[in-house]
């Protein structure tokens, strides 16, 4: 029988796996697994590496825009100390993002969304203005929506769709698949959760025809691999785009990527990170996704405490970044917000006569 899991450190394996993984992966991202593999053999540790060719060489275990993005959502969650909405995220986006970190943490499209919040639009309607609507730009940094919701699949589903039109139109194929992560999250965080009921769970309540059907299909098609290598080799005749701007970062490409993974390596979060950061193409968001899930099932009991010390390290040491606090501070943050949730609930449930 499986050593059960806590669920405080579900939280931190959760977010020490996105943000190991984003590191990990950001020093190879954009990279064939060819040329990962003749220049690293595999890719298994944190290394120093520039972004966006501004000459900022980051310390190895430094995060990038995609944790950054995750780092606002987390912010929201501990200060309300509940699920969160799109306005709520806003006012964190105007109060915490450094002027500085334009074009050294975030993506282009993110300096015309973070103007266009500063208007008076709803936050809502900002994802509209963002001409990227299939890309992983949420679906990859969601993973807070999920705990908020632990357990409760539905709710994470539908605060994703809420949240995520701060970066992606309402209903569009990037929310869509974002939803597969926060699901998958808030499934993997139940007491008997395994890798096969947190995989039921993205088909019970996801898209059956855009993501399902996908999902499914890749799953089988990848289902004789062994290990990473035979996975990246199976996925060449499936996902190559090419020429066209973010043509790696494609959310189908990665989350069905990031559920292949997390089914082979049966939920094992430092198995899931190495995978993940040795696929080759949007390396950083592939482990964001597949160690996160992961992370959430199976905890931090994997992950190498020396991996952990050097994020936390590099966090310390970035100017630029939305939060320096440690990877325990934000799950144990997340976890605390969430506790606090349900005994409002309780006191509520009490304060009107329902016996729970």
């Amino acid at each position: 029988m499986a050593e059960k899991v806590e669920l405080r450190d579900k939280f931190l394996g959760c977010i020490a796996g996105v943000h190991i993984g984003s590191s990990m992966g950001a020093t190879v991202e954009g990279w064939s697994y060819q040329r990962i593999e003749e220049t690293y053999g595999t890719v298994d540790k944190l290394r120093p590496y520039e972004h966006y060719g501004n000459g900022w060489m980051r310390e190895a275990g430094t995060t990038e825009d995609g944790v950054e993005r995750q780092k606002l959502m987390i912010t929201a969650i501990i200060e309300k100390k509940d699920r969160v909405n799109a306005e709520d995220v806003r006012r964190i986006w105007l109060r915490d993002i450094k002027p500085e970190s334009a074009g050294m943490v975030s993506e282009p499209f993110e300096a015309t969304l973070l103007a266009m919040a500063k208007t008076g639009i709803p936050a809502r309607d900002l994802g509209r203005y963002c001409d990227y609507a299939g890309l992983n730009s949420f679906a990859r940094a969601c993973h807070p929506i999920g705990l908020i919701n632990a357990g409760d699949v539905l709710g994470a589903a539908e605060d994703v769709l809420e949240v995520g039109q701060l970066y992606q139109t309402s209903n569009s194929r990037g929310l869509k698949w974002a939803m597969v992560t926060g699901v998958a999250i808030a499934a993997a965080t139940k007491p008997d959760a395994t890798v096969d009921s947190v995989i039921g769970a993205v088909f019970d309540t996801c898209d059956p025809d855009i993501v399902v059907k996908e999902i499914d299909k890749q799953l089988k098609h990848t289902a004789h691999c062994k290990d990473f290598r035979e996975l990246r080799e199976a996925f060449d005749s499936e996902y190559s785009g090419q020429g066209m701007t973010y043509a790696l970062a494609f959310a189908n490409e990665v989350v069905t990527k990031g559920i292949c993974i997390f089914n082979m390596v049966k939920g094992n979060t430092k198995d899931a990170i190495i995978a993940g950061v040795n696929l080759g193409r949007d390396t950083d968001c592939l482990a964001a996704v597949s160690a996160g899930i992961s992370g959430a099932l199976t905890g931090s009991s994997s992950i190498p405490q020396e991996w952990m010390d050097q994020v936390d390290r590099a966090t310390k040491l970035n100017i630029y970044t939305n939060s320096q606090r440690t990877l325990k501070e934000h799950a144990d943050g997340l976890y605390e917000a969430y506790i606090t949730r349900f005994r409002k609930m309780n006191a509520l449930a009490g304060e009107m006569g329902i016996s729970i």
